[in-house]
Protein backbone atom coordinates (compact mmCIF):
# COMPACT_ATOMS: atom_id res chain seq x y z
CA UNK A 1 0.00 0.00 0.00
CA UNK A 2 1.70 3.42 -1.05
CA UNK A 3 2.39 5.83 2.17
CA UNK A 4 0.72 8.88 2.22
CA UNK A 5 2.94 11.75 1.01
CA UNK A 6 3.58 14.59 3.77
CA UNK A 7 4.27 18.16 2.48
CA UNK A 8 7.41 19.92 3.93
CA UNK A 9 6.84 20.86 7.55
CA UNK A 10 5.75 17.48 8.66
CA UNK A 11 1.59 18.22 7.90
CA UNK A 12 -0.39 15.61 6.42
CA UNK A 13 -3.41 16.43 5.00
CA UNK A 14 -5.44 14.88 7.45
CA UNK A 15 -3.94 16.69 10.23
CA UNK A 16 -4.01 20.43 7.61
CA UNK A 17 -8.17 20.15 7.79
CA UNK A 18 -7.66 19.16 11.63
CA UNK A 19 -6.09 22.10 12.45
CA UNK A 20 -8.49 24.40 9.80
CA UNK A 21 -11.28 23.36 11.21
CA UNK A 22 -10.18 22.88 14.80
CA UNK A 23 -9.49 26.65 14.82
CA UNK A 24 -12.30 27.99 13.50
CA UNK A 25 -11.58 28.06 9.71
CA UNK A 26 -14.31 26.73 7.08
CA UNK A 27 -12.80 25.21 4.19
CA UNK A 28 -14.03 26.69 0.81
CA UNK A 29 -12.62 25.11 -2.03
CA UNK A 30 -8.29 25.00 -1.31
CA UNK A 31 -8.57 27.97 0.59
CA UNK A 32 -8.60 28.27 5.01
CA UNK A 33 -11.04 31.60 5.26
CA UNK A 34 -10.70 32.46 9.05
CA UNK A 35 -13.67 32.41 11.38
CA UNK A 36 -12.98 36.21 12.61
CA UNK A 37 -14.54 37.75 9.69
CA UNK A 38 -17.21 40.97 10.53
CA UNK A 39 -21.02 39.74 10.65
CA UNK A 40 -23.00 40.53 7.82
CA UNK A 41 -25.95 43.33 8.11
CA UNK A 42 -29.38 41.90 7.40
CA UNK A 43 -30.81 44.42 5.01
CA UNK A 44 -33.18 46.82 6.31
CA UNK A 45 -36.90 45.68 6.11
CA UNK A 46 -39.14 47.41 4.06
CA UNK A 47 -42.54 49.14 5.55
CA UNK A 48 -45.64 47.05 5.13
CA UNK A 49 -47.82 48.56 3.04
CA UNK A 50 -51.39 47.87 4.20
CA UNK A 51 -55.27 48.03 2.58
CA UNK A 52 -58.94 48.36 4.14
CA UNK A 53 -60.40 45.45 2.53
CA UNK A 54 -64.48 45.15 3.40
CA UNK A 55 -65.59 41.40 3.16
CA UNK A 56 -68.62 39.38 2.97
CA UNK A 57 -67.77 36.07 5.14
CA UNK A 58 -70.78 33.85 6.48
CA UNK A 59 -73.41 36.28 5.77
CA UNK A 60 -71.59 39.09 7.71
CA UNK A 61 -69.95 42.56 6.42
CA UNK A 62 -66.33 42.68 7.72
CA UNK A 63 -63.50 45.50 7.11
CA UNK A 64 -60.35 44.60 7.76
CA UNK A 65 -56.84 46.60 7.51
CA UNK A 66 -54.53 43.85 5.72
CA UNK A 67 -51.13 43.37 4.18
CA UNK A 68 -51.73 44.41 0.68
CA UNK A 69 -50.16 40.60 -0.02
CA UNK A 70 -52.25 39.11 2.29
CA UNK A 71 -53.99 35.67 1.04
CA UNK A 72 -57.71 35.00 1.85
CA UNK A 73 -57.29 32.21 3.73
CA UNK A 74 -54.73 34.89 5.97
CA UNK A 75 -57.80 37.41 5.99
CA UNK A 76 -60.08 34.90 7.58
CA UNK A 77 -57.98 32.90 10.06
CA UNK A 78 -55.97 36.28 11.10
CA UNK A 79 -57.93 38.97 10.59
CA UNK A 80 -61.36 37.36 11.32
CA UNK A 81 -60.30 34.55 13.53
CA UNK A 82 -62.35 31.70 11.61
CA UNK A 83 -59.34 28.84 12.01
CA UNK A 84 -61.49 26.09 10.82
CA UNK A 85 -59.93 27.22 7.13
CA UNK A 86 -56.62 25.11 7.21
CA UNK A 87 -53.21 26.49 6.01
CA UNK A 88 -51.30 23.34 5.12
CA UNK A 89 -49.04 23.48 2.06
CA UNK A 90 -50.01 27.22 1.74
CA UNK A 91 -49.15 26.66 -2.13
CA UNK A 92 -52.97 25.12 -3.32
CA UNK A 93 -52.30 21.97 -3.83
CA UNK A 94 -53.50 20.00 -0.91
CA UNK A 95 -57.22 21.59 -0.57
CA UNK A 96 -57.09 21.78 3.31
CA UNK A 97 -57.91 26.06 2.59
CA UNK A 98 -60.91 25.35 0.60
CA UNK A 99 -63.62 28.26 0.55
CA UNK A 100 -66.40 29.05 -1.36
CA UNK A 101 -66.55 32.75 -3.12
CA UNK A 102 -70.11 32.94 -4.36
CA UNK A 103 -70.79 29.44 -4.17
CA UNK A 104 -67.80 28.12 -6.09
CA UNK A 105 -64.99 26.69 -4.32
CA UNK A 106 -61.83 28.25 -3.97
CA UNK A 107 -58.37 27.84 -3.44
CA UNK A 108 -58.02 30.54 -0.51
CA UNK A 109 -54.05 29.95 0.32
CA UNK A 110 -53.30 31.07 -2.97
CA UNK A 111 -55.65 34.31 -3.79
CA UNK A 112 -55.14 37.74 -2.79
CA UNK A 113 -57.88 38.70 -0.38
CA UNK A 114 -57.89 42.49 -1.53
CA UNK A 115 -59.34 40.48 -4.98
CA UNK A 116 -62.59 40.08 -3.08
CA UNK A 117 -64.19 42.09 -1.51
CA UNK A 118 -67.84 42.69 -2.28
CA UNK A 119 -67.83 38.79 -3.06
CA UNK A 120 -69.43 36.56 -0.99
CA UNK A 121 -66.99 33.87 0.67
CA UNK A 122 -67.98 31.41 3.02
CA UNK A 123 -66.04 29.25 5.46
CA UNK A 124 -66.54 25.90 7.12
CA UNK A 125 -68.05 27.69 10.16
CA UNK A 126 -70.83 29.20 7.98
CA UNK A 127 -72.36 26.22 6.82
CA UNK A 128 -74.52 25.68 9.69
CA UNK A 129 -78.17 27.21 9.80
CA UNK A 130 -80.24 27.68 12.64
CA UNK A 131 -77.75 25.34 14.96
CA UNK A 132 -78.22 22.46 12.50
CA UNK A 133 -75.68 21.16 10.71
CA UNK A 134 -75.50 20.88 6.92
CA UNK A 135 -76.03 17.84 5.14
CA UNK A 136 -72.83 16.99 4.14
CA UNK A 137 -71.39 17.52 7.77
CA UNK A 138 -73.71 15.27 9.49
CA UNK A 139 -73.11 12.78 6.77
CA UNK A 140 -69.48 13.38 7.53
CA UNK A 141 -70.11 12.77 11.50
CA UNK A 142 -72.01 9.82 10.09
CA UNK A 143 -69.83 8.01 7.99
CA UNK A 144 -67.05 8.95 9.94
CA UNK A 145 -65.70 10.43 7.59
CA UNK A 146 -62.25 11.73 8.87
CA UNK A 147 -59.30 10.62 11.25
CA UNK A 148 -56.86 13.23 12.39
CA UNK A 149 -59.89 15.94 11.06
CA UNK A 150 -56.96 18.38 9.61
CA UNK A 151 -58.06 18.11 6.55
CA UNK A 152 -61.99 18.08 7.36
CA UNK A 153 -63.08 21.43 6.91
CA UNK A 154 -61.76 21.43 3.81
CA UNK A 155 -63.03 18.37 2.49
CA UNK A 156 -66.68 19.44 3.91
CA UNK A 157 -66.49 22.84 2.09
CA UNK A 158 -64.96 21.44 -1.01
CA UNK A 159 -67.88 18.40 -1.17
CA UNK A 160 -70.78 21.58 -0.64
CA UNK A 161 -69.37 23.13 -3.59
CA UNK A 162 -69.23 20.08 -5.87
CA UNK A 163 -72.82 19.11 -4.86
CA UNK A 164 -73.82 22.78 -5.76
CA UNK A 165 -72.01 22.19 -8.98
CA UNK A 166 -73.55 18.27 -9.99
CA UNK A 167 -76.50 17.40 -7.60
CA UNK A 168 -76.99 14.29 -8.94
CA UNK A 169 -72.86 13.78 -9.60
CA UNK A 170 -72.51 10.23 -10.13
CA UNK A 171 -70.46 7.77 -7.53
CA UNK A 172 -67.51 6.73 -9.64
CA UNK A 173 -67.06 10.93 -10.62
CA UNK A 174 -66.62 11.55 -6.81
CA UNK A 175 -62.74 10.54 -6.60
CA UNK A 176 -61.94 12.33 -9.00
CA UNK A 177 -64.08 15.63 -8.72
CA UNK A 178 -62.28 15.80 -5.27
CA UNK A 179 -59.03 15.06 -6.15
CA UNK A 180 -57.98 18.62 -5.28
CA UNK A 181 -58.45 17.87 -1.51
CA UNK A 182 -55.59 15.53 0.20
CA UNK A 183 -56.08 13.26 3.08
CA UNK A 184 -53.02 11.84 4.32
CA UNK A 185 -54.92 9.82 6.81
CA UNK A 186 -56.76 7.82 3.39
CA UNK A 187 -60.09 7.93 4.47
CA UNK A 188 -61.04 8.54 1.18
CA UNK A 189 -63.64 5.71 0.81
CA UNK A 190 -65.75 7.10 4.33
CA UNK A 191 -65.73 10.55 2.65
CA UNK A 192 -66.82 9.92 -0.98
CA UNK A 193 -69.61 7.34 0.73
CA UNK A 194 -70.79 10.62 3.22
CA UNK A 195 -71.04 12.92 -0.43
CA UNK A 196 -73.17 10.02 -1.42
CA UNK A 197 -75.48 10.02 1.30
CA UNK A 198 -75.28 13.83 1.36
CA UNK A 199 -76.49 13.80 -2.39
CA UNK A 200 -79.83 15.20 -3.19
CA UNK A 201 -80.20 16.14 0.94
CA UNK A 202 -78.00 19.34 0.43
Amino acid sequence: MPQETRPPGGSNRRTFLARSLGTGGTLVGATVVGGGAAPVEAAPTAPVETTRVTLNVNGRTHTVELDIRASLLEAVRDGLGLTGSKKGCNQGACGACTVLVDGERQLSCITLAARYEGRRVTTVEGLARGGRLHPVQAAFIERDGFQCGFCTSGQVVSAVGLLAEEPEVADEDIPELMSGNLCRCAAYQNMHQAIQDARGRS
